[in-house]
């Protein structure tokens, strides 16, 4: 469903604040892949849709105090991120937004800003599509990206799979812009290297 189909932002929020039902439902169903994006990078798979389900409670709860300094898809995206933060603490996961391996100046295949140097030598641009065609190779990279440090998973999911922009992400994810880059310029590199050892070798 198209945000155009939702009345104005002021009305809106009008009717929300007055118990209207079908709107609600209407509004679930315009933001629901937004969220649902958020939460699954923040808190993974396993408990995204109870993430989600908590997040509208906290939204319906919560509407009479919004006061429209936002946008209303930007007031639901910051709840559905907290609640998935506190999530995470409940399940004692450690979690550390700001990490940042120290280490990322010194090393040589990235520019001062968190790009890369130079393309990995190792890729091959000339069949991208038959590469990533391949189920072993998907299969592969859905594995190894559930081994990145999460916020390297976190930032990598809102960018490459929700598709979302980096001032968004950040946003969310409380980090700066620069520590941003370099999250998902060091997650992309990984991810790199996984599809050239797999073109090379055929495994994972």
């Amino acid at each position: 469903m198209k945000n155009q189909n939702l009345p104005p932002e002021a009305e809106l929020v009008k009717r929300l604040k007055n118990n209207d039902v079908a709107l609600f439902e209407q509004v679930v169903k315009t933001y629901h892949s937004s969220m649902y994006a958020v939460a699954h990078a923040i808190a993974g798979p396993a408990i995204a849709d109870e993430v989600l389900q908590e997040a509208w409670v906290s939204a319906i709860n919560g509407i009479q105090k919004f006061e429209g300094r936002s946008a209303l898809k930007s007031w639901l995206i910051r709840i559905v991120a907290n609640e998935a933060k506190t999530r995470l603490r409940k399940e004692s996961r450690s979690v550390s937004l700001e990490a940042i391996d120290e280490q990322w100046s010194t090393d040589s295949r990235f520019t001062p800003n968190g790009h890369w140097a130079q393309a990995n030598p190792e890729w091959d641009i000339s069949s991208p599509d038959e590469l990533l065609a391949a189920d072993e190779l998907q299969e592969c990279v859905k594995k190894q990206i559930s081994n990145l440090p999460e916020n390297q998973q976190q930032i990598l999911n809102l960018r490459d799979v929700g598709g979302m922009d980096m001032g968004t992400i950040c946003n969310i994810l409380e980090i700066s812009a620069s520590n941003g880059r370099v999250l998902l310029h060091r997650a992309r590199d990984k991810m790199q290297q996984v599809v050239a050892r797999f073109q090379r070798t055929g495994k994972c």
